[in-house]
């Protein structure tokens, strides 16, 4: 019996919606083709993850006419075969073998100069695909022997941590549809998804807060392996791996297989929760919400094969004994997710901050410091110098209530010196000092909440 092509069968897989019912009212066909072109696919040999109305019409005219056969691509008739004249073949291969490194750019020019060819009518494709028949189109320099790759998994969990981006689809943030980004972290062990959200954005900032909740949840990893991008390669992502005591490693440009277990999970959730979406575009509330229920009742609770038949809850669980909690580091866990930013202290002892300003201890008017802001609700904390020492709360600039202020005068002789630790509890003593000249600055971070 043929053997049955599977490019054959994954369009008739597409087409089954509309395959499967024998009559179609008017108009539901150009409405069917549409839904199904919005959709994703995993599409055998190919990148693409959508399939244009166009070819979906094109398979289903072929289906009728020819059955299973019309949805099986054929082959070209000359295919391997080249175009060239024997000449040109000739003298090409000649060149090549004589001058490995020669381009195909230098290779054309010589036969367009020896006058085997004329002038613009040799493509690049023609000789690429001469070469290639010929194994002469390998680049200098290139392994003789394909590059080894093995399979291997961690011995326990918490060892490897993958992190990794997926395009999204739709959602509703305050009434407008917004883009969105699936940021997944997940462990090599167990397959467990430590944490994964919908963001609007694959920027740095994104990943730092599914980094934070999966911490947060899961403990610390030993090491987070992500791609090359300029996200991933922040010098805020850098330091909050550096002290949670998280080694990060980069991945080889364009080798994606270096997290191909992450990749296989993207499959998962394309074909079991995307799909299963609809079109309608709901709240990114809701959204995130759908997945995380998802993956806790549905995926880390269902057989993995590559587990042993085990469930990736279960795996994960039999090493919680070997896991690294956060310990002391939990109590200042806020504190290294924050950002620093360096600022111009104004004259009226003010600094700006995402197109509001705030105000900072008098004395630090016409420095540069660093500004302690919490980088997810946008809060700033406070100042500190270079070396990191705390100089002081910012609060935010209330122009009405300075009117009522009494301003300090300065005194001759006196020079208020700035308190070299961050405040626990209570105002610091520069506070203190700025409150025998006029009403006291709230020295609490979260005096701005209050």
């Amino acid at each position: 019996m043929k053997e049955l092509d599977p490019l054959a069968l994954f369009r008739l897989s597409v087409l089954g919606p509309i395959i499967s019912r024998p009559q179609l009212s008017h108009g539901e066909l150009k409405t069917t083709l549409r839904e199904l072109s919005l959709k994703e696919y995993d599409i055998p040999g190919s990148r693409r993850r959508h399939i244009a109305e166009k070819t979906l019409q094109e398979w289903l005219y072929n289906y009728r006419r020819h059955g299973l056969e019309g949805l099986t691509p054929k082959q070209r008739c000359d295919q391997g075969l080249s175009k060239l004249s024997a000449a040109v073949q000739e003298r090409l291969l000649a060149a090549k073998q004589d001058n490995p490194r020669r381009s195909i750019r230098v290779l054309r020019q010589m036969l367009e100069r020896e006058g085997l060819v004329a002038r613009g009518t040799l493509s690049r494709s023609a000789i690429h695909r001469l070469l290639q028949q010929h194994g002469l189109s390998r680049p200098v320099g290139a392994a003789s022997v394909p590059e080894e790759r093995r399979s291997f998994v961690s011995e326990a969990a918490n060892e490897i941590w993958y992190g990794d981006v997926l395009h999204g689809p739709r959602a509703l943030v305050n009434a407008r549809p917004r883009k969105t980004y699936l940021v997944t972290l997940m462990d090599d062990a167990s397959r467990l998804i430590t944490h994964s959200a919908f963001c609007l954005s694959e920027t740095a900032l994104a990943i730092e807060g599914v980094l934070k909740q999966a911490v947060l949840k899961r403990g610390l990893a030993q090491k987070l392996v992500v791609d090359n991008g300029a996200a991933y390669r922040s010098s805020s992502l850098q330091g909050i791996c550096a002290r949670l005591g998280t080694q990060l490693v980069y991945c080889r440009p364009y080798h994606p297989e270096g997290k191909g277990k992450l990749e296989r999970w993207h499959r998962t959730c394309r074909d079991q929760f995307l799909s299963e979406l609809g079109t309608a575009v709901i709240p990114l509330e809701d959204l995130n919400a759908r997945l995380w229920a998802w993956i806790a009742e549905s995926y880390h609770k269902t057989a993995h094969a590559g587990l042993l038949g085990l469930t990736p809850l279960a795996r994960y669980q039999e090493d919680l004994g070997r896991i690294r909690l956060l310990g002391p580091l939990a109590a200042k866990l806020d504190e290294i997710f924050q950002h620093r930013t360096e600022r111009l202290v104004r004259k009226d002892g003010t600094v700006s901050y995402d197109g509001r300003f705030f105000e900072v201890p008098y004395q630090l008017a016409g420095q540069w410091v660093r500004l302690v802001v919490d980088p997810h609700t946008k809060r700033v904390v406070g100042v500190e110098d270079k070396a990191g020492t705390w100089l002081g709360a910012a609060t935010p600039l209330d122009r009405h209530a300075n009117r009522h202020r009494r301003r300090r005068k300065p005194v001759a002789g006196v020079v208020q010196p700035l308190t070299p630790q961050r405040p626990r509890g209570g105002p610091s003593v520069l506070d203190l000092a700025c409150a025998q000249h006029y009403e006291p600055i709230a020295a609490d971070p979260t005096a701005e909440e209050k």
